[in-house]
């Protein structure tokens, strides 16, 4: 395996340069079932070797305990990374199992405060709005977000799940950075308007769930073989019939694979990574991982490149797909647009 560093690309129109692809932290203390902590560690630390330099995370990632796992590694490397947090998941008041969108400003301004002290740093380099309350003006969150700006608390704005029309609304207040949304073999929505709408106001792509989850792995293949207490046993195309249906959309990765003696994952990553020279604009992947070896296979499939015929033969799969990817596809981008 090689030791290259990856490539990279800038955040937005005036962001920082960072490596073309991210790490996605969620999972090293929330939603996929117990992690080793020494493990995580390790991960984080190879993947600043091999030049993955933007980390995310988000307040409603173990309730804050993301952030503060992560806030060791951030200060030990401050100056050689760009962290992304999130606002906007809170707990419901009428049951604490459930989880509420807020937009509002006084949320907001409390959760920029209380990331800053669990991060331990002086300024969050990418902040997002998690996800998108319809009852509240955009205007009005965003302007608070500028505000943020301004008073020197956060650099670059980033919005997540936003349609076309909420990103124009959006960017129109303040220069938005970067768009975070689910894009892979399997979730192609934004591609009708987001994309297009992302690239000509200069804003950057940050894909998540590139890797559908782990599913285009191969590492599962249905809910039950995932732990009690895994978030993806709830989603619906990891379940029942739609789970067995999907396993087979795995075959053409298979062939792909086989032909770059890569890992299906690297192949669903490495068509990830080429979106960018496809749809013209800054795409940077946030697979998330806790183990190194996983980084170095993910970082790899930076430098894969799939022919013309290879792209044909994974095109059809995303039409393919049974299940949504949430089982409420109203907080999703897809389900508003």
């Amino acid at each position: 395996m090689t030791d290259s560093r990856i490539a990279t690309a800038r955040l937005g129109a005036t962001g920082p340069e960072v490596g073309v692809q991210g790490l996605g932290c969620m999972g090293m203390s929330f939603a996929y079932g117990p992690s080793d902590a020494d493990e995580s560690r390790a991960t984080l630390e190879r993947a600043l070797e091999l030049g993955v330099t933007l980390y995310d995370t988000a307040d409603a990632y173990g309730a804050g305990e993301n952030e503060k796992f992560l806030s060791p590694f951030f200060r030990a490397h401050r100056d050689e990374l760009v962290i992304a947090t999130k606002f906007a998941l809170a707990i419901d008041p009428d049951d604490p199992t459930k989880r509420i969108i807020r937009n509002d400003a006084p949320y907001i301004r409390q959760c920029v405060e209380a990331s800053l002290k669990r991060l331990d740093v002086d300024v969050i380099d990418l902040y997002y709005m998690h996800r998108r309350d319809v009852n509240v003006p955009l205007e009005e969150t965003v302007g608070v977000m500028a505000e943020l700006v301004r008073e020197g608390k956060i650099k670059h704005l980033g919005l997540s799940e936003v349609t076309a029309a909420e990103l124009r609304t959006a960017h129109a207040v303040h220069p938005i950075a970067a768009v975070q949304s689910e894009w892979s073999l399997f979730s192609r929505d934004i591609e009708a308007k987001v994309v297009p709408a992302a690239r000509e106001l200069g804003v950057t792509l940050v894909p998540y769930s590139p890797l559908g989850r782990g599913f285009l792995t191969g590492s599962f293949a249905k809910a039950e073989d995932l732990t009690v207490g895994d978030f993806r046993r709830q989603q619906p195309r990891y379940t029942g019939e739609n789970a067995a249906a999907n396993a087979a959309l795995l075959d053409p990765i298979r062939t792909v694979a086989e032909a770059h003696g890569a890992t299906l994952g690297q192949i669903a990553l490495a068509w990830v990574q080429q979106r960018a020279s496809v749809h013209a604009l800054p795409v940077i992947p946030i697979p998330g991982t806790r183990k190194p070896s996983r980084v170095e296979e993910n970082t790899a499939a930076t430098r894969i490149v799939l022919t013309e015929e290879e792209l044909a033969l994974l095109e059809p799969i995303a039409s393919k797909v049974a299940g949504d990817r949430y089982a409420d596809m109203r907080f999703a981008s897809a389900g508003r647009e």
